[in-house]
């Protein structure tokens, strides 16, 4: 059966207020959306009454059918908590009953009900001096994103390494703003990992990550970096396997997993 959501359309002020100071779940007003790749939006949100979040957080949004069937799903925040507007990015699933409707439909002026920002322990914070290795497959990369993007806007100095796992170049997410932070901010270090197709000119084959190529792109054990890890569930059970494995302290690897049971990318 087909469900057909609608975001908040016209909902009076009064109602929007008692909404955006609840101690469970505010009205946010969708100000803006940006295509990432073919499948896959970023979602730009205004909400009164937030009172910010911190790098790696995640949000739930609810949804409600004319028929009052509702559907909650959690999103992790791609913005810096710096920011004016907190962004979150969806990637559509094809069996979804609220990823297509958020990258297909929602459009500027919509309102959804969203509760969090939710999390303490996959997050970074700007007082953290550690250097830091980030390691996302897929769409594991938006919560790492935030973190970048944190550390970007502050005075850490710290140096952040990403190691990102994706089928192809055309479903990288953030390519132009990771590309430009990998060649102009001596604070990030950017390596890629393509598992089916490759960039043009590209020095290596397309394969699936190894523990020797994980190994082989990111912060050695002896430097006891902070590492954050977050994709499907296989990938980060894997990853974080073969980090302890090497020598990285299990106390320093926060891992973060989502739907899926689909294996190493």
């Amino acid at each position: 059966m087909d469900i057909i959501f609608t975001a908040i359309r016209g909902a009076r002020s009064g109602t929007r207020e008692a909404l955006a100071v609840s101690s469970v779940w505010h009205v946010a007003e969708v100000v803006g959306g940006i295509p990432e790749n073919a499948t896959a939006r970023t979602i730009r949100l205004r909400v009164d009454g937030l009172m910010g979040h911190l790098a790696g957080q995640h949000i739930d949004v609810r949804l409600t059918a004319d028929d009052g069937y509702t559907a909650i799903r959690s999103y992790s925040v791609a913005s810096a908590n710096a920011d004016a507007h907190l962004e979150i990015t969806v990637d559509e699933l094809p069996d979804g009953e609220v990823s297509p409707y958020l990258v297909r439909d929602l459009a500027v002026g919509d309102r959804l009900e969203i509760r969090g920002p939710v999390g303490g322990w996959f997050v970074w914070r700007p007082n953290n001096v550690n250097r830091v290795q980030l390691i996302g497959g897929g769409s594991g990369v938006v919560p790492l994103m935030s973190m970048i993007r944190a550390h970007q806007a502050s005075n850490n100095a710290a140096p952040f390494r990403l190691l990102y796992s994706l089928k192809s170049p055309d479903a990288s997410l953030y390519r132009d703003e990771l590309r430009r932070l990998d060649q102009e901010s001596a604070k990030l270090m950017v390596d890629y990992v393509y598992t089916r197709s490759t960039p043009e000119g590209w020095p290596a084959t397309p394969a699936r990550l190894t523990s020797e190529s994980l190994l082989d792109k990111i912060f050695p054990a002896e430097v006891n970096p902070d590492v954050f890890v977050c994709g499907q569930t296989v990938f980060v059970e894997t990853v974080a396997d073969w980090l302890v494995m090497a020598g990285y302290s299990p106390e320093s690897i926060r891992t973060e997993r989502f739907g899926g049971t689909g294996g190493i990318r």
